[in-house]
């Protein structure tokens, strides 16, 4: 589901994606950032930019200190949260689980 492009950018299933990956410490810094700072008022715009989706589009996981996932592994994160739903291996803000479940 990974394509490579010549210019070495990756798109993640197909064309028409933006992927935006960060790594926080936990869900509380990261929902700080996303509702209560600047990137908020960025974010109440995106209709303005970006298409509606119709399914999941975004999701969290648990990785290991150090660690730092690659585009194909996030795919596999969405692919698994799509199909499966929220578990501790892919969740949502909304259905979140603590590590090392």
């Amino acid at each position: 589901m990974l394509e490579q492009n010549d210019n070495g950018s990756a798109r993640v299933f197909g064309t028409g994606f933006l992927v935006n990956m960060s790594i926080w410490t936990d869900k509380e810094a990261l929902a700080k950032f996303v509702y209560h700072s600047a990137h908020a008022l960025v974010m109440s715009r995106r209709k303005e930019w970006f298409t509606r989706m119709t399914e999941v589009y975004s999701v969290l996981w648990w990785v290991p200190e150090g660690h730092i996932p690659s585009l194909e592994e996030a795919a596999k994160k969405l692919r698994c949260l799509r199909l499966y739903g929220p578990s501790p291996e892919a969740f949502t803000f909304k259905e979140h689980f603590p590590p090392g479940q």
